[in-house]
């Protein structure tokens, strides 16, 4: 398998509405989230704390919020308001039940 590619990580069955769930895909960590039977794939951890916690978060409107301090990441986008900030969002495809998601590694730069 090469880099970049999707990778199946479970069934859609094991996906609860609103309840995100963790999973390690090519060593990322990554909330799944299912609403309304759309599936979002987002980086499981908080920019703020970083902490591997937003899995943990609750659903409403459109956003996974941090249950460390409520920051409100937006399912589509990741991002938090308008701005740039936010959490790394990846490509989701669903295939015969099966839910595959594609991942790709943040390079730090320091």
């Amino acid at each position: 398998m090469t880099e970049n590619e999707f990778k199946k990580v479970c069934r859609l069955s094991d996906l609860k509405d609103k309840i995100g769930k963790r999973f390690y895909i090519d060593d990322v960590d990554v909330a799944l989230f299912k609403v309304d039977g759309k599936v979002y794939a987002l980086n499981n951890v908080c920019p703020h704390k970083h902490a591997a916690i937003i899995y943990d978060g609750f659903i409403e409107e459109g956003k996974v919020y941090c249950p460390s301090h409520g920051w409100a990441f937006n399912l589509d986008t990741g991002k938090v308001g308008t701005t740039n900030r936010g959490l790394d969002k990846y490509e989701v495809k669903i295939e015969n039940d099966e839910v595959y998601v594609k991942v790709f590694k943040k390079e730090l730069n320091w």
